[in-house]
Formats: C-alpha cells, sequence, structure tokens
C-alpha cells in the first residue's frame, strides 16, 4: 500500500491535470481508457525500475504521459498524416512537453515507446522497461476485453436458445 501512495504521490500533478483527465473520454483497447492503460503501464514500469535503482519517477512520469494522443485512434482523420502506431508518441511528446517541463530521459521514453515499430531505439534502461510493459498491458487489456466479449456474447447466445425453446413451448 505504501509502494502504491508514493507512486501516486509522483504523478499527482499529472493525473490532476485537465488535459490529462481528458484521456478517460478515448479508449484505448477495448474497455480500458487511454488514462486507465497510461496509468497501469505507469504502475508496473514504477515497481520495475524501483526494483532495479533505476529513475522510477522519470519512468513512472513518463509512463503515464506516454499515450497523450486525444483522440479516437480508430476514427480516421484528415488532421492526421501517417498510421497512428508510427505518429502518435510524436504527437504524445508534443502534448506533453506544452504542459510538463520534462527531462530528456521522460521525452526519449515518449518518443520511443512503440519501438521497435518507430525503428529509432530507446537511449535509456528506463525507455525499454516502459516499452515492453506497454506491450504487455495493451496484451492484457486486449486479451481482458475478447474475454468480456465472448463471455457477453455467450449470455446472448445462450438467453437466444432459451427463448426458442420458450417459444417452440408456447406452440
Amino acid at each position: 500500500m505504501e509502494e502504491y501512495n508514493n507512486f501516486e504521490d509522483i504523478i499527482l500533478d499529472i493525473t490532476s491535470n485537465e488535459t490529462v483527465q481528458k484521456m478517460k473520454n478515448f479508449r484505448q483497447h477495448y474497455n480500458t481508457s487511454c488514462f486507465e492503460h497510461c496509468k497501469s503501464v505507469a504502475f508496473y514500469s514504477y515497481l520495475i525500475c524501483k526494483k532495479y535503482n533505476l529513475d522510477y519517477v522519470s519512468a513512472a512520469r513518463a509512463a503515464m504521459l506516454h499515450d497523450l494522443f486525444l483522440y479516437d485512434w480508430r476514427i480516421k482523420s484528415l488532421d492526421r498524416k501517417g498510421f497512428h502506431g508510427f505518429t502518435h508518441p510524436k504527437t504524445a511528446l508534443n502534448n506533453a512537453t506544452k504542459i510538463f517541463n520534462l527531462n530528456k530521459k521522460e521525452r526519449d521514453i515518449i518518443l520511443k515507446h512503440m519501438w521497435p515499430v518507430t525503428i529509432i531505439l530507446p537511449r535509456y534502461r528506463e525507455s525499454y522497461i516502459i516499452t515492453f510493459v506497454d506491450k504487455y498491458c495493451a496484451i492484457m487489456e486486449t486479451l481482458d476485453g475478447l474475454k468480456h466479449n465472448f463471455k457477453f456474447n455467450k449470455i446472448y447466445r445462450y438467453a437466444y436458445v432459451f427463448l426458442c425453446f420458450l417459444i417452440i413451448k408456447l406452440m
């Protein structure tokens, strides 16, 4: 619990920011908002970096901002050029630097969190950690969403079968 409180203190100015709060309005992976996704990546990255005596403060703060793009990436827009996977790190960094004073490590983490998709190698160990934790969280959120959808669809199938039996019985 103390570990989580320390983490919350580190990112409090970020999570309480009005612009960052808007991330709650955008779905990232299935039922997970962009805000929730970033907070999960930030927490796991914080724990790993702290365990290995790395810069856990920069890791947590940058991870909380790594997807600060504020649009629904599933909807095509003439404003955005290129594929979301390639372009959103730069958008997130631009948005984050307008609001927060970021150090070099935090900038590198945000800009390169999509490696190897974005080709340029991360410069810091913390950047690699966020990159891999981001992929892990994305996979877990996707699997959780698929599992939820499967259960939900299964309920409908059973309800449909039950309704069919009921109609046959009434005839």
